[in-house]
Order: C-alpha cells, then sequence, then structure tokens
C-alpha cells in the first residue's frame, strides 16, 4: 500500500525502511531536510511540506506520525486537517499520553477522520526489522491496516488491542515495567560491582542469557555495552526518563493499585540526576542500547 510518513527520527527513519522492504510506499517528511535527502535515497517518495505529503497520497489517505509526544503531535495534527477528507487514517505511533490520544480520536471523529494509537516497541533495531505494535482504534480500521501491521512487525508481535486510547495505554504499562526491569538488573550488577569478588561482566551479562530465569533482549544489550566498556568508565550514571514511567506510576495511584517496584524505579532515575551510581551507568547504557536515548559521557 501507498501511506505517508511524518517524523524521520530514529524509530520513524527505522520504520520506513522497513516498510520499504516489504513493498510499501511511503512518501517521508520531517523538518530536517538532509533526512528526507536521505531516506528518497533509500527509495521513499519525498515531500516537502504537509500540504505536498497529502496530495501524493491517494484517498482514503493512511498517515502515519512518528513525532515526539505531547503539544507537537497536537501541532502537526492541526497542521494537516485542512488537507484531510472523511475516511482519511491517522496514525499515532509514538509514545502518547493514552488520555491525550482519546481526545485526539474523539475531535478527528467529528471531522470524519479515523486515528489508531499504536504502541511501538522493540527500539530502533525492532522499527528496522520487526516491531511489537499494540494497536487501538475502531476494530473496522484495524482490519483495512492489519496487512501492513503484519508486515512491519515480528511474527507474533502485533495485537489489537480495543478502543482509542487502548494501545498507548498498553505501551505505557510496558515502559513501566521496563524500568522496574532494567532498575533490578543495574541493581544486582552494582551489588556485583561493590563485592570482594572480580567478576569480567561481560561474560556474567553473556552466562546470564544462555539459560537462566533472567536471559532477555535487555541482558543481550548489556553484554554488548560491558563488550565496549569492562566497566562503562566513561558513562555518567544520568538515568533519563521520558514521560511514559510517570504516568505509569500516576494511573495506578489513580486506580488504587500497588505498583511499587515501577514507581521505585522511577524515583531510581530521578535519584541518578544527583548521585552518579554503577547502577546508574547500566540503566543509560541499555536505554542507549534499545533506544539510541542519548547517555552523558564523562
Amino acid at each position: 500500500m501507498k501511506l505517508g510518513m511524518i517524523g524521520l527520527g530514529k524509530m520513524g527513519y527505522n520504520l520506513v525502511l522497513n516498510l520499504l522492504d516489504h513493498n510499501h510506499e511511503v512518501v517521508s517528511y520531517d523538518i530536517d531536510r538532509e533526512k528526507v535527502n536521505d531516506i528518497q535515497q533509500e527509495g521513499a517518495i519525498a515531500a516537502t511540506s504537509y500540504q505536498d505529503l497529502v496530495s501524493k497520497l491517494e484517498v482514503p489517505r493512511t498517515i502515519w506520525l512518528m513525532v515526539p509526544a505531547g503539544k507537537l503531535i497536537d501541532d502537526v495534527i492541526s497542521q494537516l486537517i485542512p488537507y484531510l477528507q472523511p475516511e482519511d487514517i491517522l496514525i499515532d505511533g509514538g509514545n502518547s499520553n493514552y488520555k491525550d490520544t482519546i481526545r485526539r480520536a474523539e475531535q478527528l471523529k467529528e471531522k470524519g477522520v479515523h486515528y489508531l494509537d499504536v504502541g511501538t516497541s522493540g527500539g530502533m533495531e525492532g522499527a528496522r526489522q520487526g516491531a511489537c505494535t499494540m494497536i487501538g482504534g475502531e476494530k473496522e480500521i484495524f482490519a483495512i491496516l492489519e496487512p501492513l501491521f503484519r508486515d512491519i512487525s515480528t511474527e507474533d508481535g502485533y495485537l489489537y488491542t480495543g478502543k482509542s486510547g487502548s494501545g498507548h495505554f498498553l505501551k505505557m504499562v510496558h515502559n513501566g515495567i521496563e524500568y522496574g526491569m532494567m532498575q533490578a538488573i543495574a541493581e544486582g550488577f552494582e551489588i556485583l560491582e561493590k563485592s570482594q569478588f572480580d567478576y569480567d561482566y561481560k561474560e556474567v551479562a553473556k552466562v546470564w542469557n544462555h539459560g537462566s530465569v533472567i536471559r532477555s533482549w535487555l541482558m543481550e544489550l548489556l553484554e554488548e555495552a560491558f563488550t565496549k566498556e569492562s566497566r562503562l568508565e566513561s558513562i555518567k550514571g544520568v538515568m533519563h526518563s521520558s514521560g511514559e514511567g510517570k504516568w505509569t506510576v500516576e494511573t495506578a495511584l489513580d486506580l488504587q493499585t500497588a505498583a511499587p517496584v515501577i514507581a521505585l524505579s522511577l524515583m531510581m532515575r530521578y535519584r541518578s540526576l544527583e548521585e552518579d551510581t554503577f547502577a546508574g551507568k547500566v540503566v543509560a547504557a541499555l536505554r542507549n542500547g534499545f533506544g539510541g536515548h542519548t547517555i552523558e559521557k564523562k
């Protein structure tokens, strides 16, 4: 099929390459013209503006938004709306707050435009090779686009989650769990670091990823990080957060549901802004490994 892609950051760019691999036509736009030119060299169709992108798509149009959550999404939608028609479809593949997603879906419905919220996991590698996608919105619209989600996702890696907001809600909780998992791994390695034993952390991560109960992609990424630096010497133990962990904790409080592990992992990220720890280095390295998140160097 032919669709538009707005946003060619780390995830959006790789997602376009994934779509091209599956013989989809992609009209791409980004405020960074260099990225548009680069993706054009890979086979995408370049657009010079929102209006140009819309004009290059057949009705009803499908446009995927891969831009940072928050006001920017609202700004992009408001600039697109004048060029859209009833039955066009917008997909938000970023990490939007599910409450914002519900609001946007209702506003777009009044104009006859369909809106799918797609929680996208797997980092840059997933976007390129096969992601995990969690899709909320009208079931009839999902059914139309299911072949698209099947193509870009890993095997058994996509799920229709229900009404608008449910895809982003599921991704929010996924990221909350991710916070807790990374913090537990980081604390374990900090205990090793402070012990009287001299461990090779690369080998520890490797053996734990072969047959142990805690084997995981995170452990694989950690092995790669320790291969580059045996003690992560150049990395500051600063663990930034992008919002989903906080939203998960806030939602747990609203639902009066205990989530102490996720909540404390969030608190530890805030603490890392004040105190450099080995555990912080581990989490920073992991975030860089799967999502390309910036790490602060010493």
